[in-house]
């Protein structure tokens, strides 16, 4: 097989959650480019305009919950019904605390609100839980698949709250929170779990351990950032999309149970 034929997704149904967001739109763009068909799934209201530049006949939009198993039941039926059952699943999802969330949020351990808790674990590891079991189930009934589980180094090492010393020198009591690290680490087991129990019915599941995403960040956390960080920059947010094309190619046929790190090297120190 050529090296075009071993990245070709023609066909492919691939389902990706959180679709209309910064890298989801991005993972759209690339698995179409290679062929592949996909289905964003999402909550945003407005969509039309977010899915400008994609192509309209390789993808499919459904507004569904990730955490409400009937929306994902319904999501499944209008897939297979549109096309045909999935051949993989990006859980790409997530909620995460930014930094200019309200300072609840962003407080001490101690105060961390059990609400924001219990809403964060909710999306990013109960939703990829639910996601696997609806998709994931009717994958391993066909007999084949991928399944990618995104991750963050958040979910590998602990944050550095050295990040957001400027905000502490300005006044603020300000800690990244405890909820994004502990979901996403739930995904690495999640991953291991499912590549042994589904290994045998030819679904394979993987991890990829994210770094951070330019999006016009405060130029102080941009800048502690890239001191952090070997390469000495953000992620731009097209640099993910290769890996999800090799975990959902015939490329990776036999990687299972893997934790891919493309971090900028921020794991290796």
């Amino acid at each position: 097989m050529g090296a075009a034929g071993l990245f070709d997704l023609a066909g492919r149904v691939v389902v990706v959650t959180g679709g209309l967001g910064q890298l989801g739109r991005q993972y759209a763009s690339a698995l179409c480019a290679h062929g592949a068909r996909v289905v964003l799934l999402d909550l945003a209201g407005e969509a039309d305009a977010r899915l400008a530049g994609l192509p309209r006949d390789k993808v499919l939009y459904l507004r569904a919950d990730i955490t409400a198993p009937e929306d994902l039941r319904r999501a499944l039926a209008r897939i297979e019904d549109h096309w045909e059952t999935p051949w993989g699943l990006v859980n790409n999802a997530a909620l995460d605390s930014p930094p200019g969330a309200p300072s609840g949020e962003n407080g001490p351990f101690e105060t961390y609100p059990l609400a924001s808790w219990k809403q964060v674990m909710d999306v990013n590891a109960t939703g990829a839980f639910l996601c696997c079991q609806v998709f994931g189930g009717r994958m391993a009934e066909a007999g084949r698949g991928s399944i990618v589980n995104v991750s963050s180094t958040y979910g590998v090492v602990s944050p550095d709250q050295r990040l957001y010393e400027h905000r502490r020198r300005e006044g603020e009591t300000f800690f990244k929170p405890v909820a994004y690290s502990a979901s996403k680490s739930s995904l690495l087991n999640l991953t291991r779990y499912l590549a042994t129990y589904w290994g045998p019915r030819g679904v394979r599941v993987n991890t990829l351990v994210l770094g951070g995403v330019f999006n016009h960040q405060d130029p102080r956390f941009l800048e502690a950032y890239s001191a952090r960080t070997p390469l000495g920059r953000m992620a731009r947010e097209d640099e993910y999309n290769g890996a999800v094309v090799f975990c959902m190619s015939d490329a990776a046929s036999y990687m299972t149970g893997s934790v891919f790190c493309l971090d900028g090297g921020w794991t290796a120190w």
